[in-house]
């Protein structure tokens, strides 16, 4: 039990780590991309756009984090989400590969970025609450609150959805895949809003209280798991929990 509850502690630890090099790592491949300042270049000559090494490893770097993460279940601690989190890292894994094998990966790049920057964050809060750094807990999340609503309901709507939705039908108009794609980042929208309601209540009790009372909130770019959660589980009189709307993670 002891050992599991120090990889328990330990996981943290290693997706901050993950998390802040893939973000360092998006950056500077994305600065020299040319889609970074012009997101209609995701779109131009496709589907034959070249697979460049930076692009290609950022994918499988990507893809194999998530891989680790579903085996590392049999390790940690058994939690009553185990199931719904198998499920999660497959949708993961999923449309990971759906959007590399679609070659859509410009904009999947995009995105990936995107949600990387608040997670370093988030995770870094959980370890300064694990070491009892209550201060330090509660201005990291209060931080993370203000860059997950930046980041997930004005930057990826107005640039994100903006060019997957607008620049794509201009350029390339739709096809069947394209109406997939689309439909899980709309619903990824609808969850970011969900999202962005609790964080913003629980940033403001804690303003209030001087004390932020940490959720294992792991927003993702997984829609299947989030979707049936929220459809799943829920407390007596149907009000929606933290837990019921967000990916758990330990």
């Amino acid at each position: 039990m002891l050992s599991l509850r120090r990889c328990s502690y330990l996981l943290p630890r290693w997706r901050l780590t993950f998390y802040l090099c893939m973000f360092c790592y998006g950056i500077r491949f994305l600065w020299l991309s040319s889609w970074l300042w012009d997101t209609r270049q995701c779109w131009h000559s496709y589907p034959y756009q070249p697979l460049t090494s930076g692009l290609y490893y950022y994918y499988i770097m990507e893809l194999a984090f998530y891989w680790s993460l579903m085996f590392s279940q049999f390790t940690d601690i058994k939690r009553k989400d185990f199931l719904i989190m198998f499920v999660h890292h497959l949708a993961t894994i999923g449309l990971i590969t759906f959007s590399y094998i679609n070659n859509m990966v410009r904009v999947g790049t995009l995105v990936m970025c995107l949600h990387d920057v608040s997670d370093v964050l988030l995770e870094a809060a959980k370890l300064a609450n694990y070491a009892k750094y209550q201060r330090l807990c509660d201005t990291l999340f209060i931080i993370f609150s203000a860059v997950f609503v930046v980041t997930r309901l004005g930057i990826y709507p107005f640039w994100i959805l903006n060019t997957t939705l607008f620049e794509s039908w201009e350029i390339i108009g739709p096809y069947p895949s394209w109406w997939f794609f689309n439909g899980l980042l709309l619903i990824l929208q609808v969850l970011h809003v969900i999202w962005s309601y609790l964080i913003a209540r629980i940033a403001f009790k804690a303003l209030a209280r001087g004390k932020v009372p940490l959720p294992r909130i792991r927003p993702r770019l997984c829609i299947l798991r989030s979707f049936l959660t929220s459809f799943l589980f829920s407390v007596p009189g149907g009000s929606w929990t933290v837990s019921s709307l967000a990916c758990i993670q330990g």
